[in-house]
């Protein structure tokens, strides 16, 4: 039978980049079509080979640089292009926070049509080894005849073949190789999915997803390799509840200081934190500057978690109640108001992707200030209800400008605030999330 011919790659196409999407591609029009093309910087003139063709858009890869951007850096990883991780390391981290301010303040133009009053000025942070949180895939790779520890490859559910991270906290970043080693020289390795960390300020935390229970000598190894590298090491059999620690056999909890505040935050391995220890304090003091919350205040705090706003929120405020939809969160969140010896914190379990009409946190209260943290999803549902509360500043702190756009045009629109300012704060360098937050405020006589 006769070998079927090998297509010949299409043949490079010549464009120049307009703008970067909200996933960090390069923007550009061929022919009145959108492209999307990876790793192409705006003010670019580029070669790039289609990769996919739709309706109303295509996809390319890039080929070859005709005219590079000023703006286009070496990338401190020499992963990148491979790795999933990160999307915009090729990109100065200064011109990174000038593109991220124009989405956000796009988002808020175009699907809130609302502008802030004032551009708030970014907040930023270390950009190598910032990133405390993390899941790691494992997997054993039989071409290779080992274990591979790190991020999915970029447009794949393949694992990249990682040495370090850059991005990832050097306690963790720089053992990828050893971390896979050692999962290779369990009797169990095929069994481990994910590593799950948690880099606290005073400890490091590793948790081992495992499908079978492993036995005596494959726990012994992740104690020695505890030991070894002054790693705290969890076991994690079933689901999160299931988390419990295997060495040391007794530790202090986990904890991060907030110390213009001092408060210090104790945290589970598994639970959700900041990612970026550099930007927190820098965040959670924007929110309180902004919020103005006063001695004679009682404030509303909705997505609280485990009180990374509330705690210190409460150092000022005379009362702030605080609702989170996670129980095992609150429950952490009250210890921490204990811990902290701060008494005027009143929480409550709910979830706040319903309507909250009715509920006991909103029944005869009176609010001056409100803060909100939401999941990606926004918080569409309970905007109705802190605009009936009355209260004359909101603080919104958003992962997804999209959402926080949506939200800001119904607070504008059809509640009555204004939008006084809004930024970026850079909890996630070189990759392509924005995070950021906003002012609003309801003017007298509304």
């Amino acid at each position: 039978m006769a070998r079927r011919r090998k297509r010949p790659d299409p043949e490079p196409v010549q464009a120049d980049i307009d703008a970067l999407s909200h996933d960090g591609r390069g923007v550009a029009r061929v022919e009145g079509k959108t492209v999307f093309i990876d790793d192409a910087l705006p003010g670019e003139r580029v070669e790039f080979i289609r990769t996919r063709r739709k309706r109303d858009f295509d996809e390319g890869r890039l080929h070859r640089i005709l005219t590079p951007s000023p703006q286009r850096v070496e990338p401190i990883c020499a992963h990148f292009g491979t790795c999933g991780g990160c999307r915009l390391q090729h990109l100065d981290p200064a011109e990174q926070i000038r593109q991220k301010q124009g989405i956000l303040l796009d988002n808020l133009e175009r699907v809130g049509k609302v502008r802030p009053q004032t551009v708030l000025p970014a907040l930023t942070g270390d950009t190598r080894g910032y990133r405390r949180k993390a899941r790691l895939g494992v997997r054993y790779v039989h071409k290779k005849g080992r274990v591979l520890v790190g991020f999915r490859e970029r447009g794949s559910s393949f694992l990249a073949d990682l040495q370090s991270c850059p991005v990832l906290h050097p306690a963790v970043g720089e053992k990828l190789t050893l971390l896979g080693e050692l999962i290779g020289g369990l009797g169990n390795c095929r069994q481990i999915p994910q590593i799950e960390v948690a880099v606290a300020d005073n400890a490091t935390a590793l948790i081992f997803r495992h499908l079978e229970q492993l036995d005596a000598d494959d726990q012994n190894r992740l104690r020695e390799f505890g030991q070894r590298h002054d790693l705290r090491i969890c076991l994690q059999p079933g689901g999160p509840e299931s988390v419990h620690l295997l060495y040391p056999e007794e530790a202090e909890p986990l904890y991060y200081a907030l110390p213009d505040s001092a408060v210090r935050v104790h945290f589970e391995p598994a639970d959700f934190t900041q990612v970026n220890h550099s930007i927190n304090p820098k965040m959670v003091a924007r929110a309180l500057t902004l919020l103005q919350a006063e001695a004679t205040d009682t404030v509303l705090e909705l997505f609280c978690g485990l009180g990374n706003f509330t705690l210190p929120l409460a150092r000022r405020a005379r009362q702030v109640v605080a609702v989170e939809g996670d129980a095992g969160l609150v429950r952490r969140a009250r210890e921490n108001a204990v811990a902290n010896g701060i008494a005027n914190v009143e929480y409550h379990v709910a979830n706040l992707m319903e309507d909250p009409t009715g509920a006991p946190w909103l029944k005869g209260r009176d609010y001056q200030r409100v803060l909100l943290d939401p999941p990606r999803s926004g918080a569409r549902e309970v905007l109705p209800a802190i605009a009936a509360t009355g209260a004359r500043r909101i603080v919104y702190v958003s992962c997804h400008p999209g959402t926080l756009a949506r939200d800001a045009g119904i607070l504008v629109h059809e509640h009555g605030y204004e939008l006084l300012a809004a930024g970026v704060m850079d909890m996630f360098p070189h990759t392509a999330h924005v995070e950021s937050i906003a002012l609003f405020e309801k003017p007298h006589g509304h």
